[in-house]
Protein backbone atom coordinates (compact mmCIF):
# COMPACT_ATOMS: atom_id res chain seq x y z
CA UNK A 1 0.00 0.00 0.00
CA UNK A 2 2.67 2.37 0.52
CA UNK A 3 3.99 1.87 -2.68
CA UNK A 4 0.85 3.20 -3.90
CA UNK A 5 1.08 6.03 -2.20
CA UNK A 6 4.41 6.49 -3.70
CA UNK A 7 3.35 5.84 -7.20
CA UNK A 8 0.26 8.23 -6.92
CA UNK A 9 2.11 11.27 -5.41
CA UNK A 10 5.11 10.40 -8.05
CA UNK A 11 1.88 10.79 -11.49
CA UNK A 12 0.97 14.11 -9.68
CA UNK A 13 4.82 15.52 -9.02
CA UNK A 14 5.21 14.57 -12.59
CA UNK A 15 2.29 15.84 -14.35
CA UNK A 16 2.95 19.32 -11.99
CA UNK A 17 6.53 19.86 -13.47
CA UNK A 18 5.73 19.06 -16.55
CA UNK A 19 3.14 21.43 -16.95
CA UNK A 20 5.31 24.24 -15.01
CA UNK A 21 7.88 24.59 -18.54
CA UNK A 22 4.10 25.70 -20.11
CA UNK A 23 3.65 28.32 -17.52
CA UNK A 24 1.28 26.22 -16.08
CA UNK A 25 0.80 25.13 -12.33
CA UNK A 26 -2.09 22.40 -11.44
CA UNK A 27 -4.78 23.71 -9.26
CA UNK A 28 -5.55 21.65 -6.11
CA UNK A 29 -5.95 21.43 -2.73
CA UNK A 30 -5.59 18.64 0.08
CA UNK A 31 -8.46 17.99 2.54
CA UNK A 32 -9.00 14.96 5.20
CA UNK A 33 -12.29 13.34 5.17
CA UNK A 34 -13.27 11.54 7.95
CA UNK A 35 -15.19 8.35 6.63
CA UNK A 36 -18.87 9.26 7.97
CA UNK A 37 -18.76 12.50 6.05
CA UNK A 38 -17.34 10.82 2.82
CA UNK A 39 -20.31 8.21 3.31
CA UNK A 40 -22.78 11.54 3.65
CA UNK A 41 -21.61 12.92 0.39
CA UNK A 42 -21.77 10.05 -1.33
CA UNK A 43 -25.30 9.06 -0.22
CA UNK A 44 -26.77 12.73 -0.40
CA UNK A 45 -29.58 13.64 -2.59
CA UNK A 46 -27.92 15.66 -4.93
CA UNK A 47 -24.54 13.44 -4.18
CA UNK A 48 -21.76 15.51 -3.74
CA UNK A 49 -19.45 12.99 -3.86
CA UNK A 50 -19.78 11.13 -7.42
CA UNK A 51 -19.08 7.34 -7.77
CA UNK A 52 -20.05 7.32 -11.61
CA UNK A 53 -22.48 4.20 -11.75
CA UNK A 54 -19.94 3.21 -15.09
CA UNK A 55 -17.31 2.72 -12.28
CA UNK A 56 -19.43 1.18 -9.84
CA UNK A 57 -19.75 -1.63 -12.14
CA UNK A 58 -15.62 -2.12 -12.20
CA UNK A 59 -15.98 -2.60 -8.32
CA UNK A 60 -13.54 -5.98 -8.19
CA UNK A 61 -13.21 -6.21 -4.70
CA UNK A 62 -16.29 -8.73 -4.45
CA UNK A 63 -15.13 -10.08 -7.12
CA UNK A 64 -14.17 -13.81 -4.96
CA UNK A 65 -15.80 -13.11 -1.73
CA UNK A 66 -15.53 -10.18 0.60
CA UNK A 67 -11.84 -10.82 1.67
CA UNK A 68 -10.13 -8.10 -0.11
CA UNK A 69 -12.64 -5.28 1.02
CA UNK A 70 -12.44 -7.09 4.91
CA UNK A 71 -8.45 -6.56 4.53
CA UNK A 72 -8.93 -2.83 3.55
CA UNK A 73 -11.34 -2.13 6.51
CA UNK A 74 -8.91 -4.37 8.70
CA UNK A 75 -6.06 -2.17 7.75
CA UNK A 76 -8.18 1.17 8.80
CA UNK A 77 -8.81 0.12 12.25
CA UNK A 78 -4.96 -0.76 12.53
CA UNK A 79 -3.99 3.12 11.63
CA UNK A 80 -1.95 1.60 7.95
CA UNK A 81 -1.77 5.03 6.09
CA UNK A 82 -3.86 4.73 3.12
CA UNK A 83 -3.53 5.91 -0.38
CA UNK A 84 -4.24 9.39 -0.95
CA UNK A 85 -8.03 9.91 -2.95
CA UNK A 86 -7.92 11.81 -6.29
CA UNK A 87 -11.29 14.27 -6.97
CA UNK A 88 -12.15 16.50 -9.55
CA UNK A 89 -14.18 19.55 -8.98
CA UNK A 90 -17.57 19.94 -10.78
CA UNK A 91 -18.86 23.02 -12.41
CA UNK A 92 -21.79 22.15 -9.56
CA UNK A 93 -19.35 22.41 -7.01
CA UNK A 94 -19.82 18.62 -6.24
CA UNK A 95 -16.66 16.31 -6.96
CA UNK A 96 -16.10 13.10 -9.35
CA UNK A 97 -14.19 10.40 -8.20
CA UNK A 98 -10.64 10.05 -10.27
CA UNK A 99 -8.46 7.49 -8.06
CA UNK A 100 -10.38 5.65 -5.09
CA UNK A 101 -13.58 4.50 -6.47
CA UNK A 102 -12.61 0.78 -4.74
CA UNK A 103 -11.59 2.09 -1.13
CA UNK A 104 -14.65 4.48 -1.20
CA UNK A 105 -16.63 2.05 -2.36
CA UNK A 106 -15.83 -0.59 -0.13
CA UNK A 107 -15.87 2.22 2.97
CA UNK A 108 -19.35 3.00 1.66
CA UNK A 109 -20.80 -0.67 1.34
CA UNK A 110 -19.52 -1.47 5.23
CA UNK A 111 -20.83 1.37 6.67
CA UNK A 112 -24.04 0.78 5.07
CA UNK A 113 -24.09 -2.88 6.81
CA UNK A 114 -23.54 -4.33 3.04
CA UNK A 115 -21.46 -7.28 4.16
CA UNK A 116 -19.69 -8.93 6.85
CA UNK A 117 -15.95 -9.62 7.44
CA UNK A 118 -13.84 -12.48 6.51
CA UNK A 119 -10.86 -13.39 6.33
CA UNK A 120 -9.37 -11.04 9.40
CA UNK A 121 -6.23 -11.85 10.88
CA UNK A 122 -5.34 -8.92 13.46
CA UNK A 123 -8.93 -8.52 14.40
CA UNK A 124 -10.06 -11.96 14.38
CA UNK A 125 -12.68 -11.59 16.32
CA UNK A 126 -14.77 -9.06 13.98
CA UNK A 127 -15.04 -12.12 11.47
CA UNK A 128 -19.20 -12.16 10.20
CA UNK A 129 -19.51 -9.06 12.19
CA UNK A 130 -21.06 -6.15 10.24
CA UNK A 131 -20.56 -2.44 10.99
CA UNK A 132 -23.41 -1.75 13.05
CA UNK A 133 -22.16 -4.91 14.90
CA UNK A 134 -18.72 -3.66 15.80
CA UNK A 135 -19.78 -2.15 18.98
CA UNK A 136 -16.85 0.81 20.18
CA UNK A 137 -15.08 -0.13 17.09
CA UNK A 138 -17.79 2.05 14.80
CA UNK A 139 -16.44 5.38 15.90
CA UNK A 140 -12.69 4.40 15.61
CA UNK A 141 -13.56 4.03 11.64
CA UNK A 142 -15.91 6.95 11.17
CA UNK A 143 -13.20 9.38 12.68
CA UNK A 144 -10.83 7.48 10.21
CA UNK A 145 -9.72 10.27 7.62
CA UNK A 146 -8.68 9.41 4.30
CA UNK A 147 -6.31 12.35 2.50
CA UNK A 148 -8.31 13.54 -0.58
CA UNK A 149 -6.48 15.77 -3.40
CA UNK A 150 -9.24 18.04 -5.34
CA UNK A 151 -8.57 19.17 -8.63
CA UNK A 152 -10.48 22.60 -8.70
CA UNK A 153 -12.63 23.33 -11.88
CA UNK A 154 -10.59 26.01 -13.59
CA UNK A 155 -8.18 23.42 -14.35
CA UNK A 156 -8.01 22.76 -18.15
CA UNK A 157 -9.98 19.46 -19.11
CA UNK A 158 -6.83 18.27 -20.87
CA UNK A 159 -5.34 18.25 -18.04
CA UNK A 160 -7.95 16.60 -15.74
CA UNK A 161 -8.18 13.79 -19.04
CA UNK A 162 -4.47 13.67 -18.18
CA UNK A 163 -4.11 12.69 -14.54
CA UNK A 164 -7.19 10.37 -15.27
CA UNK A 165 -5.27 8.70 -17.47
CA UNK A 166 -2.19 8.29 -15.53
CA UNK A 167 -4.26 7.10 -12.26
CA UNK A 168 -6.34 4.60 -13.77
CA UNK A 169 -3.08 2.14 -14.18
CA UNK A 170 -4.32 -0.60 -11.67
CA UNK A 171 -5.88 -3.97 -12.87
CA UNK A 172 -9.11 -1.75 -13.10
CA UNK A 173 -8.52 0.76 -15.77
CA UNK A 174 -11.24 3.06 -17.22
CA UNK A 175 -11.25 3.11 -20.96
CA UNK A 176 -11.08 5.98 -22.82
CA UNK A 177 -14.17 6.83 -23.47
CA UNK A 178 -15.23 6.16 -19.70
CA UNK A 179 -12.85 9.26 -18.75
CA UNK A 180 -14.59 11.23 -20.80
CA UNK A 181 -18.03 10.22 -20.05
CA UNK A 182 -16.94 11.48 -16.56
CA UNK A 183 -15.43 14.59 -17.46
CA UNK A 184 -17.93 15.67 -20.15
CA UNK A 185 -21.22 14.87 -18.89
CA UNK A 186 -23.94 16.95 -20.83
CA UNK A 187 -26.01 16.44 -24.18
CA UNK A 188 -23.56 14.96 -26.15
CA UNK A 189 -22.82 12.33 -23.63
CA UNK A 190 -26.62 11.45 -23.29
CA UNK A 191 -27.12 10.94 -27.14
CA UNK A 192 -23.73 9.06 -27.26
CA UNK A 193 -25.68 6.34 -24.74
CA UNK A 194 -29.09 6.09 -26.78
CA UNK A 195 -27.31 5.90 -29.80
CA UNK A 196 -25.34 3.04 -28.56
CA UNK A 197 -28.28 0.82 -27.51
CA UNK A 198 -29.10 0.15 -31.09
CA UNK A 199 -28.57 -4.17 -31.67
CA UNK A 200 -25.89 -2.76 -34.60
CA UNK A 201 -23.30 -0.61 -32.45
CA UNK A 202 -23.99 -2.40 -29.04
CA UNK A 203 -23.04 -5.98 -30.19
CA UNK A 204 -20.41 -4.64 -32.97
CA UNK A 205 -17.80 -7.33 -33.79
CA UNK A 206 -19.25 -9.94 -31.48
CA UNK A 207 -20.35 -13.19 -32.93
CA UNK A 208 -24.32 -14.20 -32.79
CA UNK A 209 -23.85 -16.79 -29.66
CA UNK A 210 -20.97 -14.58 -28.16
CA UNK A 211 -21.25 -13.88 -24.72
CA UNK A 212 -18.88 -11.23 -24.01
CA UNK A 213 -20.33 -7.95 -22.82
CA UNK A 214 -18.91 -4.24 -23.76
CA UNK A 215 -18.46 -2.94 -20.29
CA UNK A 216 -16.35 0.38 -21.25
CA UNK A 217 -18.26 2.20 -23.24
CA UNK A 218 -16.79 1.13 -26.34
CA UNK A 219 -20.28 1.56 -28.02
CA UNK A 220 -20.67 5.26 -26.83
CA UNK A 221 -16.78 5.63 -28.44
CA UNK A 222 -18.22 4.01 -32.03
CA UNK A 223 -21.01 6.38 -32.03
CA UNK A 224 -18.38 9.61 -31.13
CA UNK A 225 -15.82 7.96 -33.78
CA UNK A 226 -18.74 8.87 -36.57
CA UNK A 227 -19.86 11.87 -35.69
CA UNK A 228 -16.06 13.32 -34.81
CA UNK A 229 -15.02 12.30 -38.36
CA UNK A 230 -18.10 12.94 -40.54
CA UNK A 231 -17.53 16.77 -38.61
CA UNK A 232 -14.49 16.68 -39.91
CA UNK A 233 -13.57 14.75 -43.59
CA UNK A 234 -10.45 16.23 -44.39
CA UNK A 235 -9.47 15.15 -40.39
CA UNK A 236 -7.69 18.50 -40.08
CA UNK A 237 -8.34 18.16 -36.17
CA UNK A 238 -6.32 14.84 -36.37
CA UNK A 239 -2.84 16.30 -35.50
CA UNK A 240 -1.96 13.59 -32.75
CA UNK A 241 -3.55 10.73 -31.58
CA UNK A 242 -7.34 9.55 -32.27
CA UNK A 243 -7.55 9.41 -28.67
CA UNK A 244 -6.52 13.09 -28.83
CA UNK A 245 -8.66 13.95 -31.97
CA UNK A 246 -12.16 12.39 -29.50
CA UNK A 247 -11.16 14.27 -26.65
CA UNK A 248 -11.07 17.46 -28.15
CA UNK A 249 -14.42 16.91 -29.94
CA UNK A 250 -16.24 15.45 -26.84
CA UNK A 251 -15.52 18.84 -24.70
CA UNK A 252 -16.11 21.09 -27.89
CA UNK A 253 -19.95 19.34 -28.09
CA UNK A 254 -20.35 18.11 -24.62
CA UNK A 255 -23.31 20.78 -24.28
CA UNK A 256 -25.15 20.80 -27.92
CA UNK A 257 -28.79 22.45 -27.93
CA UNK A 258 -31.62 20.03 -28.79
CA UNK A 259 -31.81 21.38 -32.23
CA UNK A 260 -27.98 19.90 -32.87
CA UNK A 261 -28.39 16.62 -30.56
CA UNK A 262 -31.46 15.87 -32.88
CA UNK A 263 -29.38 16.82 -36.32
CA UNK A 264 -26.88 14.81 -34.79
CA UNK A 265 -29.50 11.87 -34.08
CA UNK A 266 -31.04 11.78 -37.73
CA UNK A 267 -27.98 11.76 -39.08
CA UNK A 268 -26.41 9.02 -37.25
CA UNK A 269 -29.76 6.48 -38.20
CA UNK A 270 -30.17 7.61 -41.58
CA UNK A 271 -26.15 6.89 -41.89
CA UNK A 272 -26.70 3.15 -40.09
CA UNK A 273 -29.88 2.87 -42.19
CA UNK A 274 -27.62 3.58 -45.81
CA UNK A 275 -25.00 1.05 -44.78
CA UNK A 276 -27.69 -1.47 -44.15
CA UNK A 277 -29.57 -0.57 -47.58
CA UNK A 278 -26.38 -0.81 -49.30
CA UNK A 279 -24.20 -3.35 -47.91
CA UNK A 280 -27.11 -5.70 -46.46
CA UNK A 281 -24.99 -8.39 -43.53
CA UNK A 282 -21.90 -7.17 -45.23
CA UNK A 283 -22.10 -3.95 -43.52
CA UNK A 284 -18.98 -3.01 -42.07
CA UNK A 285 -16.88 -5.92 -43.48
CA UNK A 286 -14.12 -6.83 -45.68
CA UNK A 287 -15.96 -8.53 -48.41
CA UNK A 288 -13.48 -10.07 -49.59
CA UNK A 289 -12.18 -11.25 -46.43
CA UNK A 290 -11.81 -14.96 -45.97
CA UNK A 291 -13.32 -14.59 -42.13
CA UNK A 292 -16.13 -11.92 -42.68
CA UNK A 293 -15.82 -10.08 -38.87
CA UNK A 294 -16.71 -6.20 -38.72
CA UNK A 295 -14.27 -4.03 -37.82
CA UNK A 296 -13.92 -0.52 -37.13
CA UNK A 297 -12.18 0.47 -40.23
CA UNK A 298 -14.72 0.01 -42.43
CA UNK A 299 -16.94 1.58 -39.93
CA UNK A 300 -15.33 4.63 -40.12
CA UNK A 301 -15.11 5.00 -43.79
CA UNK A 302 -18.65 3.71 -44.83
CA UNK A 303 -20.58 5.30 -42.18
CA UNK A 304 -18.99 8.60 -43.30
CA UNK A 305 -19.52 8.07 -46.69
CA UNK A 306 -21.84 6.11 -48.33
CA UNK A 307 -24.08 7.31 -44.76
CA UNK A 308 -23.66 10.51 -46.01
CA UNK A 309 -25.34 10.02 -49.58
CA UNK A 310 -29.02 10.72 -50.51
CA UNK A 311 -31.42 8.50 -50.28
CA UNK A 312 -31.95 8.61 -54.12
CA UNK A 313 -28.21 8.04 -54.39
CA UNK A 314 -28.59 4.73 -52.11
CA UNK A 315 -31.46 3.62 -54.58
CA UNK A 316 -29.63 4.02 -57.81
CA UNK A 317 -26.11 2.90 -57.27
CA UNK A 318 -27.16 0.72 -54.23
CA UNK A 319 -25.54 -2.31 -56.06
CA UNK A 320 -22.50 -0.38 -57.76
CA UNK A 321 -21.48 0.96 -54.61
CA UNK A 322 -21.48 -2.07 -53.12
CA UNK A 323 -19.35 -3.42 -56.23
CA UNK A 324 -16.81 -0.33 -55.84
CA UNK A 325 -16.21 -1.24 -51.89
CA UNK A 326 -14.93 -5.02 -52.78
CA UNK A 327 -12.60 -3.86 -55.76
CA UNK A 328 -11.46 -1.02 -52.62
CA UNK A 329 -10.49 -3.90 -50.04
CA UNK A 330 -9.23 -5.98 -53.24
CA UNK A 331 -6.92 -3.10 -54.37
CA UNK A 332 -3.47 -3.53 -52.97
CA UNK A 333 -3.28 0.32 -52.10
CA UNK A 334 -5.97 -0.46 -49.25
CA UNK A 335 -4.24 -3.72 -48.42
CA UNK A 336 -1.08 -1.61 -47.46
CA UNK A 337 -2.96 0.51 -45.31
CA UNK A 338 -4.06 -2.17 -43.24
CA UNK A 339 -0.72 -2.81 -41.74
CA UNK A 340 0.71 -1.34 -38.16
CA UNK A 341 -0.93 1.98 -37.36
CA UNK A 342 -4.14 1.27 -38.49
CA UNK A 343 -5.63 4.12 -37.15
CA UNK A 344 -2.31 6.84 -38.29
CA UNK A 345 -3.78 9.42 -40.04
CA UNK A 346 -1.92 9.27 -43.06
CA UNK A 347 -3.22 5.38 -43.55
CA UNK A 348 -6.77 7.07 -42.87
CA UNK A 349 -6.14 9.60 -45.18
CA UNK A 350 -4.98 7.12 -47.63
CA UNK A 351 -8.53 4.86 -47.82
CA UNK A 352 -10.53 7.57 -47.58
CA UNK A 353 -8.82 9.31 -50.75
CA UNK A 354 -9.13 5.66 -52.59
CA UNK A 355 -12.47 5.26 -51.83
CA UNK A 356 -14.22 8.65 -52.58
CA UNK A 357 -12.35 8.27 -55.93
CA UNK A 358 -13.92 4.95 -56.94
CA UNK A 359 -17.50 6.60 -55.05
CA UNK A 360 -17.03 9.56 -57.26
CA UNK A 361 -16.78 7.24 -60.46
CA UNK A 362 -20.24 5.56 -59.21
CA UNK A 363 -22.34 8.30 -58.70
CA UNK A 364 -21.03 10.24 -61.85
CA UNK A 365 -21.46 7.68 -64.00
CA UNK A 366 -25.41 9.04 -64.30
Amino acid sequence: MLELIKSTQFFVREIIMSNQTEDRILNLYPIDYPFETLVSRINAIPTKLKLDPNFQRKYKWDKDGWGRSSKFIESCLMRIPLPSCYFAETEDGSHLVIDGVQRLTTINKFLNDEFCLEGMTTYRELNGKKFSELGNLQSELETTTIRCIVLRKDNPKKLIREIFSRLNQGAVKLSDQEIRHAIYPGTLDSLLKELAEDPEIARFGLSENSKKIKDSLEPEEQVLRYFAISEDQRLTGLTGSLKEFLDNFMENNANIDEAKVNDFRSRFKRALENCKKVFGDEAFVNPVAQKKKKGLVHYDLVMTTVGELPQEVIQKYGEELKKAYRDLCESDEFKRTLGGGLQDKSRVLQRRMKWNELLEAVTNAG
